[in-house]
């Protein structure tokens, strides 16, 4: 026989693939839900990691980033004097530009709507080398207040606002109260990771925000482009040399040597999915785990069926086929196998790519990326084949090493599995459980981390709570007393409302994304050589926002309204800013000041202490310390959250609250509307979807472990039917042979559990950095996963030894 497989052989295969319908439709979908689910992660994975930036040459786009260690933030952006500096000394920046995200209203009296916008310099988008579809970038007059009404809109902004008017250029539209000019379009698709900007102004400023004691006011992202021939090294060589040079004459020299200032230069990709990434990892991680078991257990079903043809085999072998044509008939089933395998998990991973996007993947940086189309569908349909031809490998060997001449002298109704081939898969069954314990007791690591999560305390109760974001236009609103008496119109307003059991605002709602810290001095307490004043939250709040939010007095009063109008300048701290510079003792009296040095004008008396607040995720540890101070001269661009507080369901304020907005200014709207809770639900998407995800692919593993483990002992037991009835003849009782297979089962188990729990407290310390307030080992997990597993592999392993045990030893004799 030719060693070279021909078209007949191929129908052949076919045809034996349809005879055998059960086995084809297991091994089918199997590798269906397998390779899906690996689909579904890796789509995710190549868009955020593997794939480059959508921009030319992407490996030379750069970020850097301002730290001050001593002061407690390792990451605090960079600044617009950063920005003017370094475009002009850093020789490795072939390009530099900056950008810091936004909003904005548009739209006219009693219909505004607030959209993302965002603010960038000239240089942006040839930094990034996109070129307009229309129209022209920004100029450098264009970078000052009086000249900045102009506006570059995304294609959809384009098409959706002005109708996709070719005409475009030069017309204006209402951008909050005042008219801006288009002067560009860009191209369609363009997005900037998780911005969604809908039209980009330039980031203006005044003379004075360019001076040096703005320099760490870090509030903005500098992007830059790498010269030709220059490298990450070369350019943080640069910007340590320049930081050298500027700190020996900044304003706050002494305080940066103390704060360790330092900047830190990373390739742009890489640091905006820094936080991402051991996410993504672990989840490639779990489904690659996922595949493994899959694998096993369909090398161990291919085992099984390839010892029910070995005398077929051993006859055409004997006949003459050479060692070459039957690996290759092999080779071909399988891999045929796995490409059909691979065709469903296509529309399987097409599927778990829309569950993942309502996990959240749009959060993600690039996650708008994240697509099912014919490149994902070649890797997988690749990686398919792959899995089909190490499928094939075992199956190859053990065909080839069969012993032709035992085989064609035993009968079949008498014949045995040999010991080598009992031993391989019992061995890929403890290997099944193996990983199956891994992933399992991973997914318990994550559902108890996610556990010890939610049930934190953020420090204040979010039930019966509505927030409500408001932006005041500089137009309208451009003196702080104008500010300031609107909030107190609308303070006013919402107290008269029925069903408002308390109302505040506040410039830093906690989770909300709006957090601000800077660095504090206190009065009398001068750092010590070689170190730093700390930077601390800040929240502007007025009303009643600490009850309506439920974060409970612990000493001194509230601020109250009028606080505002009062000569003394007063604030309220949390527990951790008391315990950190009055241990022991009352702050009440002792004053601070918002800045690098002790400003006597601008010191603020503090009048209470309120309890501590988790400010950015329930799983914030370290003790940063918060201040609040009231609204008058304290308002951020970014404007402020209103909170509720309700006796009803707090969803049912929402049309109140926009109504009685409109009335004082038709012209504003309100966004973000939806309760408290949400904001913290939304904060737990990195944390929740992971420990979902893991617990489905666990979920997935146990099935197909069970699986494993009663298939192959089902066809042990069906290969010694004939022996089992000879020992049962001989006066063997059905309860020694149920315990023989049991024992059997029980021992594969114990040694799967054995290597399985190495493997998770490999995998434990692997996945340290993503859990919180559990270690890499945690002896309820392992017990939890170990009883898990002992309760499905032992029922897998008790149907077929019940079988057994059954078995009538007149009807065994008889079978031939």
């Amino acid at each position: 026989m030719h060693s070279l497989l021909s078209l007949a052989d191929l129908r052949q295969i076919l045809r034996r693939l349809a005879r055998e319908r059960g086995f084809t439709l297991t091994v089918l979908l199997t590798l269906a839900l397998c390779i899906g689910a690996n689909v579904a992660i890796y789509a995710v994975v190549d868009a955020v990691l593997v794939r480059a930036l959508p921009y030319p040459e992407p490996g030379r786009l750069v970020t850097t980033v301002n730290a001050y260690p001593g002061a407690g933030v390792e990451r605090a952006g960079a600044s617009l004097p950063n920005y003017y500096d370094r475009r002009e000394q850093i020789k490795a920046f072939a390009s530099t530009s900056v950008w810091q995200g936004g909003n904005a209203i548009i739209g006219g009296a009693g219909s505004p709507q607030r959209v993302d916008r965002d603010r960038v310099s000239p240089e942006f988008f040839a930094t990034l080398g996109v070129p307009l579809a229309m129209g022209r970038t920004f100029t450098e007059e264009e970078m000052f207040y009086k000249d900045s009404s102009r506006a570059i809109l995304t294609d959809e902004f384009w098409r959706q606002q002005f109708n996709a008017d070719p005409e475009v250029l030069g017309k204006t539209f209402i951008v909050d109260s005042l008219p801006v000019t288009v002067v560009g379009v860009l191209p369609p698709g363009f997005r900037y990771f998780t911005s969604k900007a809908r039209f980009f102004v330039p980031l203006a400023s005044d003379p004075k925000d360019r001076l040096p004691d703005r320099r760490h006011s870090n509030n903005m992202q500098l992007i830059a482009r790498l010269a030709p021939g220059a490298s990450l090294a070369v350019a943080q060589e640069q910007v340590n040399a320049l930081n050298a040079q500027q700190v020996e004459d900044d304003p706050f020299s002494s305080l940066l040597k103390g704060a360790k200032f330092r900047t830190d230069v990373f390739g742009l990709h890489a640091d905006t999915v820094r936080d991402i990434k051991p996410v993504l990892l672990l989840l490639q991680g779990g489904v690659f785990f996922l595949l493994l078991i899959g694998g096993v257990n369909l090398v161990n079903l291919l085992l099984i069926r390839a010892s029910g043809r070995t005398k077929e085999l051993a006859v055409r072998q004997a006949l003459g086929a050479g060692a070459g044509h039957v690996a290759g008939e092999v080779a071909m089933e399988t891999v045929l196998l796995a490409l059909g395998g691979g065709l469903l998990g296509l529309a399987v991973g097409a599927a778990g790519i829309q569950l993942l996007a309502v996990l959240g993947t749009d959060y993600l940086p690039v996650g708008s990326a994240i697509v099912f189309d014919a490149r994902l569908a070649l890797i997988s349909l690749g990686a398919s084949a792959l899995v089909g031809l190490l499928l094939s490998l075992p199956i190859i060997w053990f065909s080839l090493h069969a012993r032709l001449a035992s085989v064609l002298q035993t009968e079949s109704r008498g014949g045995t599995t040999s010991r080598a081939a009992q031993r391989v898969r019992h061995g890929f069954i403890v290997a099944q459980v193996a990983l199956a314990f891994v992933l399992l007791s991973g997914a318990g690591l994550l559902g108890l981390s996610l556990r010890k999560v939610m049930s934190t305390s953020p420090g204040f109760r979010p039930e019966q709570v509505l927030t409500g974001n408001i932006a005041l236009p500089w137009k309208g609103y451009p003196e702080n007393e104008q500010r300031l008496a609107f909030m107190e119109r609308l303070l006013t307003e919402l107290r008269a409302q029925p069903g408002v059991v308390a109302v505040g605002l506040t410039a830093g709602l906690p989770m909300g994304g709006n957090i601000n810290n800077s660095a504090t001095t206190i009065e009398g307490q001068d750092p010590a050589p070689g170190e730093s004043v700390r930077a601390h939250y800040m929240a502007p709040s007025a009303g009643e926002y600490w009850q309506a939010m439920g974060i409970p007095l612990i000493e001194g009063r509230f601020l109250e309204d009028a606080d505002n109008h009062r000569d003394l300048r007063v604030c309220l701290v949390d527990q951790d800013f008391a315990r950190r510079y009055w241990p022991g003792s009352s702050p009440l009296g002792r004053r601070l000041s918002a800045n690098p040095k002790f400003d006597e004008k601008e010191a603020f008396t503090i009048v209470g202490v309120v309890g501590n607040v988790k400010q950015r995720e329930l799983a914030e540890t370290n003790a940063q310390g918060a201040i609040y101070f009231p609204m008058k001269g304290n308002y951020t661009p970014n404007g402020f959250s209103v909170v509720l507080r309700t006796a009803m369901e707090p969803t049912a304020l929402a049309p109140m609250l926009q109504k009685v907005v409109l009335k004082l200014d038709p012209e504003l709207p309100v966004d973000e509307l939806k309760p408290m809770q949400a904001w913290i639900d939304e904060s737990m998407v990195a944390r929740r979807s992971p420990a979902l995800l893991a617990i489905i692919f666990a979920a997935v593993a146990l099935v197909l472990a069970a699986v494993g483990t009663y298939g192959v002992l089902a066809y042990a037991v069906n290969q010694r039917r004939r022996e089992i009835g000879v020992r049962m003849a001989l006066g063997a009782q059905p309860g020694q042979v149920l315990a023989q297979f049991l024992g059997l089962g029980a021992r594969l188990l114990a040694a799967g559990v054995v290597l399985g729990a190495l493997g998770a407290w490999g995998a434990g310390k692997a996945m340290q950095k993503l859990l919180f307030g559990v270690g890499a080992v945690h002896p309820g997990v392992l017990v939890a996963t170990a009883a898990v597993m002992m309760m499905v592999v032992l029922l897998a392993t008790f149907l077929p030894s019940r079988r057994a045990s059954r078995v009538s030893p007149i009807e065994a004799l008889r079978d031939d």
